[in-house]
């Protein structure tokens, strides 16, 4: 195993599952609370990405992040009014927006399909002038994302929070309640994809390189942290729910790694991904099964010794 698993893959694969966390959080406002399947995640990575990528180089490597976060609420805000407003449904609503994002990220790249920030100055090379050390990026993504659930945890239970909440469980209770579902389905999706555009802000400081193609598949990811930090701490309070998710996308970037480690070709990476996913998708189903099957072993078992005590 040691040879499979080194101190600077799980080093890797701790700080890339911290970054992509925050877009597992992005669907878990989305997905989980608001029962939204929102696919404009994909296009919102690479818009957060684009927008902090262009800042940085400009020298303002944190104003980067909130421009991200910024760029990240306009997404959310345009896939809420095509829902709330022209009544286009949520699936169909997020692939417009995902679709029309390719044009405006290149576009804010300066119509070029990839930008390097070698020479610019990040919030890393900050945190390692600051802590040093050979653990500085993962210590400054952690802090990031800690401060991201606590202050979404905060919110959540704010009355705006809880209003939310309520609108993903029963939209017209809430609607008869005097509160507009559609205002907290537009602040819901713009909290959501301001976290999704967070992430890519800061995986392209992480990286120093921004890629038109970076957020493809990125809702399959989340999906499948999501998926499978709900299957390990299941149901609780609001932040445990939160780091959860985030333990989720840990727990999938080690699985990524492990792959990668056993030469898994490239060309079948995708695979693995969309088995990593349905794998995560079916632990529910099979823990609803675990009884009847251990019912059905005892009951084998059962049969055998009677069987074996009627030959004698």
């Amino acid at each position: 195993m040691g040879s499979i698993f080194t101190l600077s893959i799980a080093q890797s694969a701790l700080e890339l599952g911290c970054i992509y966390a925050l877009v597992a959080i992005a669907l878990f406002i989305s997905f989980s609370i608001l029962n939204i399947a929102d696919l404009s995640t994909d296009g919102c990575f690479t818009l957060g990405c684009a927008v902090c990528a262009m800042v940085t180089i400009q020298g303002h490597p944190i104003l980067g992040l909130f421009a991200a976060m910024l760029a990240g609420v306009c997404s959310g805000f345009v896939t809420a009014v095509l829902q709330t407003v022209f009544k286009i449904e949520s699936i169909l609503a997020g692939i417009i927006v995902n679709t029309g994002l390719y044009t405006i990220n290149i576009a804010v790249m300066g119509f070029a399909s990839n930008v390097n920030l070698f020479k610019c100055k990040t919030i890393f090379s900050m945190a390692k002038e600051t802590i040093g050390g050979n653990w500085y990026e993962l210590l400054a993504v952690l802090l990031i994302v800690l401060l991201v659930a606590l202050l979404l945890s905060g919110f959540l239970h704010t009355r705006l929070g809880l209003s939310i909440r309520a609108t993903g469980d029963n939209k017209d209770m809430v609607k008869a309640s005097s509160i507009n579902p559609s205002f907290t389905i537009t602040v819901g999706l713009c909290v959501a994809n301001a976290m999704t555009a967070l992430s890519g802000g800061i995986l392209a400081q992480y990286q120093k390189s921004c890629d038109i193609n970076l957020g493809t598949g990125m809702v399959t990811i989340a999906l499948a942290s999501l998926i499978i930090g709900e299957t390990i701490l299941g149901k609780g309070p609001m932040f445990v729910r939160i780091l959860g998710v985030i333990l989720g996308s840990i727990i999938y970037r080690f699985v990524v790694a492990i792959a990668l480690r056993l030469n898994v070709p490239a060309e079948a990476f995708k695979l693995v991904s969309a088995i990593i996913v349905a794998v995560a998708l079916s632990v529910p189903f099979f823990k609803k099964q675990l009884p009847v099957i251990r019912r059905w072993i005892a009951a084998k078992r059962r049969g055998r010794a009677a069987r074996k005590g009627g030959d004698r």
